[in-house]
């Protein structure tokens, strides 16, 4: 097999896209990565803020898989590209708020654009890690000719793990990969992959394949839509879809909502936000940080320190003093008892 033919893989730090790459590199194609940040796929940075889990390695894992691999791996910021898709999918969402089909087709899209405008370096052809019938949205065999027509891939688009479940590429037709050595994947069972990686030396990846997308997670999307209707706008920057991912969201009146932290690791993140919400905490008990989102009025103040109050050390207390910061202003101190001795009405949490 020649090794004069190159590739790119996305690559999104699962396993799939490893074992895609991989297989590749059995055949001597020479590969690289790209990795495309959306906002909405950073497990990695949740899990480092978070103390839960303290003995499991905090990484991105699109970088570990390209550095296990020994590729190069371009990280691409698509923030505000993909706005249009998450807020407007031709083929709509998946069970949530997941755009996957509109979402891969963006994608490979984007990985043609920077083929062409790479075009000196010498790229044949894309790979995705891609298996037919493990995504109910993006990976059917009735989609998967839907994204590499739409995308301008057409059938420079292999996918290495089921090909043989597909009509040849140009790869395959053109001997620059045999077909032969390519898989025949299908469905949500994970063994054959799990068998492979161990065939290639891999005891260590992340799973499932690809499951970092927070648009497919229920509770994230509620958030995200709840953010939408409190502002009557679906506009997002990237500081919002991060806070989403972070501590208890509550919701005590439709003007404001209460992002409260749950550890001392989240609690740290939030005291990043202090200069651009106002921001509580307990000084007399050891309690969490929180932020407010959002308009609150000053009679809604004591509320709020209630609340903080109850998820801190102070909840069974008679009073605690919480501190109140509007940025800009110096803070104010407030004497409250921890609401309905601890407890929060359901219907607040977002």
């Amino acid at each position: 097999m020649s090794s004069s033919h190159k590739a790119v893989a996305l690559i999104s730090g699962g396993l799939d896209s490893m074992l895609a790459v991989r297989v590749m590199q059995e055949q001597g194609i020479e590969v690289e990565g790209i990795n495309f940040f959306t906002g909405f796929c950073v497990e990695g940075h949740t899990h480092a803020i978070r103390n839960q889990h303290k003995d499991k390695q905090k990484r991105n894992n699109a970088l570990w898989v390209a550095e296990q691999l020994g590729i190069k791996l371009h990280i691409i910021d698509v923030i505000e590209e993909y706005k249009d898709v998450l807020l407007n999918p031709k083929h709509g969402y998946g069970s949530n708020m997941n755009p996957c089909l509109d979402c891969k087709i963006f994608m490979v899209k984007k990985a043609v654009e920077w083929v062409k405008q790479n075009h000196m370096r010498g790229f044949d052809f894309i790979i995705t890690g891609e298996v037919i019938g493990q995504r109910p949205k993006s990976q059917l065999k009735r989609t998967m000719p839907i994204v590499a027509a739409e995308s301008g891939a057409d059938d420079l688009l292999l996918r290495p793990l089921c090909a043989k479940n597909l009509q040849p590429t140009k790869p395959e037709r053109e001997g620059w990969v045999d077909r032969d050595q390519l898989f025949g994947f299908h469905g949500r069972n994970r063994k054959p992959q799990i068998a492979l990686a161990k065939q290639f030396g891999f005891d260590d990846f992340a799973t499932p394949a690809g499951g970092c997308c927070f648009l497919t997670d229920e509770s994230y999307s509620s958030k995200l839509v709840d953010l939408w209707q409190a502002r009557n706008s679906r506009e997002y920057e990237l500081d919002d879809i991060m806070l989403l991912k972070v501590g208890r969201h509550i919701r005590p009146k439709a003007d404001f909502k209460m992002i409260i932290a749950r550890d001392a690791g989240e609690s740290k993140f939030l005291e990043g936000y202090r200069k651009q919400f106002i921001s509580l905490y307990s000084t007399s008990h050891n309690g969490p940080m929180a932020i407010i989102d959002g308009d609150i009025e000053q009679q809604d103040f004591p509320l709020a320190a209630s609340i903080v109050a109850r998820f801190g050390q102070g909840r069974h207390a008679d009073e605690v003093e919480v501190e109140i910061t509007v940025p800009d202003k110096p803070p104010k101190h407030i004497q409250t008892r921890p609401i309905n001795v601890g407890h929060v009405p359901q219907e607040w949490y977002v």
